[in-house]
């Protein structure tokens, strides 16, 4: 026998409050807009600025879907949704116009296995009930 509605909306009451669920969202199919051009993108800062002067401006670019502060010989690596190759060249010459930003070398995907994977936590012994 499975779970009563109460029950289950108790559960998830509790992973919101404890932190665990961060947010409920929707999931758009980027290629059914256009958007099926996608990059990533290794950014080095110039040491001229701070990175946490220059994250905000990626933050700005609707394109920069996703942005890591990583270690390494670049600090920040970006995955870019774009509609074509030209329109990715676009959104670099927007990136390497920020100031701060020394270089940048890209990656385009050519074919997308997974992404946005659902976590299984299981493997960690979050999936028991809170107690």
């Amino acid at each position: 026998m499975g779970l009563s509605t109460a029950a289950v909306h108790e559960r998830v009451r509790k992973l919101v409050e404890r932190g665990v669920i961060e947010r409920f969202s929707i999931a758009v199919a980027p290629e059914r807009v256009g958007l099926q051009f996608v990059a990533f993108v290794a950014i080095r800062n110039d040491g001229g600025i701070h990175c946490r002067d220059v994250a905000p401006r990626l933050k700005a670019m609707p394109q920069v879907v996703e942005l890591h502060s990583v270690a390494g010989e670049y600090d920040f690596l970006a995955k870019v949704r774009t509609t074509h190759a030209r329109a990715l060249e676009d959104i670099l010459y927007e990136i390497k116009s920020i100031a701060g930003v020394a270089r940048t070398t890209s990656t385009v995907v050519l074919n997308t296995e997974f992404e946005d994977r659902p976590l299984d936590l299981s493997w960690i012994g979050c999936d028991k009930p809170a107690a």
